[in-house]
């Protein structure tokens, strides 16, 4: 095992509190003399069918499904995976975004928007970027979730509301382009969507009173193609279902990367809640917060919609973006949108070229506000004493952490399952009170805020495979503690997952549940998983780095069972192979 912690090509960086000024400023770079012959251009038609080898987005492919054909590691010898390299990022925090891998070159981000550039199969590091954050810059999520390659450039979104356009092969700067203000709360975390010399975002900050809003840039030059915003103003189809000025700060954060069907040539987003919290403060249903959306690539022209909860009042952002997949209903094969939701809820929807139809939906985990769903649409009522307003305190579950968070699930064509990382449980209760607009500010008008455990229950954490043809849950794995673990799913029958704070990666048996291996890291494990081969070699790498709302759930858990969980920081990159 080669554990690299500097070297020439790669500097450790520093910690660098949130809201500081980072040090580094310009790029370091390492030996780069063999990039140049073995980079490969990253093409429409091979993001749309990539080699087995390959990952070369945030979820592998358009689809969503976070699945790789790659099946030389299997349920038979993954016992004997080994750690083959590591690399500590010398950053602290939350390190979520997937190892990217594009013919034998890695790609990560991490905390406070460093890229690193890394021989993937010996650890060795290539370049690295470091961006340089305004020192009036305030970051509730410094987390980054990973870069968009398209052509011979990568992207990333950066925690100013920019987008950097970078040379893949020496990480120079290409070009960059501001698309909000972060001074008034704008930010981004996503990792870039890119088809057809469009790279696309979505903004975040809805918990300040922004505007949301997604938007296509162009790759070569970074000039503004489209924008679409998810809270709709006035003259445009939903502006009616906000009171007043409310939409100007309605919040409908976008906080994960958008899937992509091009036979349709449409993309689908996941749009987070309204603001502020309680819904008291804006009558309504207030479109398009808590849906998912349906934009035509080509203009950013709004196709379609599904609501998943109206008037949202327990910060259920629902920023997950459904997996494009078909589901069997009936006798019918259609092409379906599946989301399992933050409000508890799996969600089966049908997507047409004009719109966005319900099919049916029912909890995963314990919730106790949806009362009933109108079969038609899919619309819920509402047990109103579990709804939080202005001077009125509830409790409500799933908590606002919600039953699947922002980490994404994943589906095997092989096993013909869906795996969903859920948190069963847990609930929360807080009181709304009136929020001032203030540029950058806090919006979200809340106070009292507590967490309870559902009387009886003796985990929180789970994996949850179903048959989303036939609505049964399959298998569940429990855990004691919460999960917070982004699944990677194979075709060697197995499923790779962290999440949880006692610092294990494991593998399951994606038929069964079956625990088959487990590695305790340096950290919680919230990084995306992902799996690529070089010159016929299968490896499996994530990033470890506990922190942000993982973390804080955790402290509340602690606080109610009346223990406390250490989990070291640090990010680091850590990559396995089969033993020899």
């Amino acid at each position: 095992m080669k554990t690299i912690f500097s070297s020439a090509g790669l500097l450790v960086l520093p910690f660098l509190l949130a809201g500081c000024e980072s040090a580094l400023v310009e790029n370091v770079a390492g030996d780069t003399s063999n990039m140049s012959q073995d980079y490969m251009t990253v093409t429409d038609a091979r993001l749309q069918n990539p080699e087995a080898e390959n990952w070369l987005m945030f979820r592998r492919t358009y689809d969503g499904w976070g699945y790789s054909p790659l099946d030389d590691i299997d349920a038979d010898n993954v016992s004997d995976l080994k750690p083959v390299w590591s690399l500590s990022t010398g950053l602290t925090e939350g390190h979520q975004s997937p190892p990217i891998v594009n013919n034998g070159v890695m790609y990560i981000t991490t905390p406070l928007n460093h890229v690193l550039a890394i021989d993937a199969a010996s650890g060795d590091g290539l370049w690295e970027y470091s961006r340089q954050m305004p020192f009036d810059i305030s970051l509730i999520h410094p987390t980054n979730r990973g870069v968009a390659l398209y052509g011979d450039k990568l992207y990333m979104a950066t925690s100013d509301a920019s987008v950097v356009a970078l040379d893949a092969m020496t990480g120079e700067v290409v070009w960059e382009k501001a698309v909000a203000n972060y001074r008034n709360g704008y930010y981004m975390t996503l990792a870039p969507l890119a088809a057809h010399g469009k790279i696309m975002v979505g903004v975040s900050g809805g918990e300040r009173g922004i505007r949301g809003f997604i938007t296509a840039l162009d790759a070569e030059s970074g000039a503004e193609l489209w924008k679409t915003y998810t809270i709709p103003g006035p003259g445009e189809m939903g502006h009616d279902t906000w009171p007043e000025d409310a939409w100007q700060t309605g919040g409908g954060s976008v906080w994960v990367t958008g899937n992509y069907d091009p036979e349709m040539n449409l993309t689908f987003w996941g749009i987070g809640n309204a603001g502020p919290w309680a819904g008291e403060a804006r009558p309504g249903d207030n479109l398009f917060a808590n849906s998912v959306i349906a934009l035509d690539l080509d203009n950013g022209e709004l196709k379609g919609y599904h609501q998943y909860h109206w008037n949202g009042s327990w910060d259920w952002d629902e920023v997950s973006t459904p997996l494009l997949m078909d589901v069997e209903r009936d006798g019918r094969t259609f092409k379906g949108l599946v989301h399992p939701g933050r409000n508890g809820f799996l969600w089966v929807l049908e997507r047409t070229q004009d719109s966005i139809n319900f099919v049916d939906a029912e909890p995963f985990v314990y919730q106790n506000v949806f009362t009933s769903l109108d079969s038609e649409t899919g619309r819920p009522a509402y047990d109103e004493s579990h709804k939080p307003g202005l001077g009125k305190n509830a409790s409500y579950c799933p908590s606002l952490s919600g039953g699947k968070n922002w980490v994404p699930a994943a589906y095997s064509p092989q096993t013909g399952l869906l795996y969903i990382p859920a948190n069963d449980n847990y609930c929360s209760s807080w009181e709304g009170v009136e929020a001032e607009y203030r540029p950058g500010q806090g919006f979200t008008g809340i106070t009292n805020m507590s967490a309870s455990i559902v009387e009886g229950a003796d985990h929180i954490g789970e994996i949850q495979a179903w048959n989303v043809n036939t609505g049964e849950e399959v298998w569940t794995r429990e855990f004691e503690l919460a999960n917070w673990g982004p699944i990677l799913a194979t075709g060697g029958n197995l499923i790779f997952s962290g999440g949880t704070a006692d610092r294990y990666f494991r593998a399951h048996n994606a038929s069964t549940g079956e625990l088959l291996w487990e590695q305790r890291l340096n950290s919680g494990i919230t990084g995306v998983p992902t799996t690529f081969a070089v010159d016929g070699k299968q490896y499996i790498a994530v990033q470890s780095g506990w922190g942000i709302d993982a973390a804080g759930m955790q402290r509340r858990l602690d606080a109610l069972q009346g223990r406390t969980t250490i989990v070291p920081q640090g990010g680091v990159l850590w990559v396995f192979a089969l033993g020899e």
